[in-house]
């Protein structure tokens, strides 16, 4: 039989803390300690050494992201200790900071979640074990975020059919006869898609490249968005 889950709870909110620590050790998950601010999390922590820590993202004293800073810290100081954050709403901000900063053994669940003691003890489990553990809400808030800024989002769908030959290392000879165009049209989509990613008028080639590298990190960051999805807590 494998050793109960061992957890650190931080929050400010002591009714909060208090039912969420019986509904954890309901559940067979052992709860360290329960602290209200960071500097007495840092201190638990350390002295327990906790497989995860589970922290409000809002903490004393500005209450805005002291949990968010408090887990970056935290996985940096303790790689061998989770950080499962709980925030009442999402915010793309936070979480893109936090997985900026921490790419294994950390979580952002909404707090209205925690009642759904299954999803909460896999979240838990994911993290502790390496993994990473997202909400549904955090996952499609972030992928909103990063379309904000994405660069294909600019392009019409032919050119992205132009983009995504030359993310295969086609001539413009052969994406004419791959999309059955003239070469003297894929020539236009080519510069249209240049314009479109922000390339200058350097060397051709050198923008071909450039191109196909946007193309292949926008495709991985959209493996990514779905890995979530299928994985992460529902």
């Amino acid at each position: 039989m494998s050793p109960p889950m061992r957890v650190v709870l931080c929050d400010d909110s002591g009714i909060f803390r208090t039912g969420l620590q019986l509904l954890l050790e309901r559940a067979g998950v052992e709860v360290l300690a329960s602290v209200a601010d960071v500097t007495a999390l840092h201190a638990t922590v350390d002295e327990v050494l906790p497989d995860v820590a589970v922290v409000d993202v809002r903490l004393p004293p500005t209450h805005t992201d002291e949990g968010i800073r408090a887990a970056v810290g935290l996985r940096r100081t303790y790689p061998q200790v989770g950080v499962l954050i709980l925030s009442t709403y999402v915010d793309a901000r936070w979480a893109l900071t936090l997985l900026d900063a921490v790419p294994d053994r950390v979580g952002y669940l909404l707090k209205d979640r925690v009642d759904d003691v299954a999803g909460l003890l896999a979240a838990l489990e994911r993290i502790a074990g390496g993994g990473v553990a997202l909400d549904a809400e955090v996952v499609t808030s972030l992928v909103a975020a990063r379309r904000v800024a994405a660069p294909l989002d600019h392009l019409t769908d032919r050119e992205r059919d132009v983009l995504a030959a030359m993310a295969q290392g086609l001539s413009n000879g052969g994406i004419a006869q791959e999309l059955v165009l003239s070469v003297k049209t894929v020539e236009t989509y080519v510069a249209a898609v240049f314009r479109a990613l922000g390339l200058d008028a350097t060397s051709s080639d050198n923008r071909r490249v450039k191109a196909a590298l946007v193309y292949l990190g926008a495709q991985s960051d959209q493996r990514l968005s779905r890995a979530f999805q299928e994985t992460g807590p529902r």
